[in-house]
């Protein structure tokens, strides 16, 4: 006589969550543009005791589903000191964890800034260092601009230039 097993329904359960984290993490990432862009970006940000304009032209936004939102920006930061400029060229918000590389970002608003030893540096808006991240040129990007979001092979990438990184929603 053959014997059936039964799961118990939390298990059962368990084990439906568990896959739909999974197919919500691999949503793919729609880059927003026009006043979908307009509507996420923020016209300033804070960070380190101060506040700066948002570089409206130099912004981009990334959706993943419904309400999984990655925004990034550059900000004006003429008039600031050295040391805040040479570490802090925008800001990184994220509602949702997502990974930068190999590094895991937690929700949150972060200041960045892409230093000359090929890193993506990610701050809180305190000044402390969060994450490292290793950064990629881009050779064959025919017209680089100083901040963009593409969709590369795949991949959701936050251009500086033709430096970038790979961010993926968790």
């Amino acid at each position: 006589m053959k014997t059936q097993r039964n799961w118990p329904p939390l298990s059962a359960l368990l084990l439906i969550g568990v896959m739909a984290s999974v197919v919500v993490a691999q949503e793919p990432a729609v880059v927003l543009s026009g006043t979908e862009l307009t509507r996420v970006v923020p016209t300033s940000f804070y960070f380190e005791g101060q506040s700066a304009p948002t570089q409206m032209r130099n912004s981009a936004a990334a959706r993943f589903g419904q309400k999984r939102y990655v925004i990034a920006g550059l900000v004006d930061t003429s008039g600031y000191s050295s040391g805040v400029r040479e570490k802090y060229q925008g800001f990184l918000i994220t509602d949702s964890t997502i990974t930068i590389g190999d590094k895991k970002l937690v929700a949150g608003a972060y200041g960045f800034g892409f230093s000359d030893d090929a890193k993506f540096n990610v701050f809180d808006v305190g000044g402390e260092l969060v994450i490292s991240a290793s950064a990629t040129k881009d050779a064959a990007m025919r017209r680089p601009r100083p901040l963009m979001m593409a969709i590369e092979e795949g991949a959701l990438r936050l251009y500086a230039g033709r430096t970038y990184v790979v961010i993926a929603a968790k």
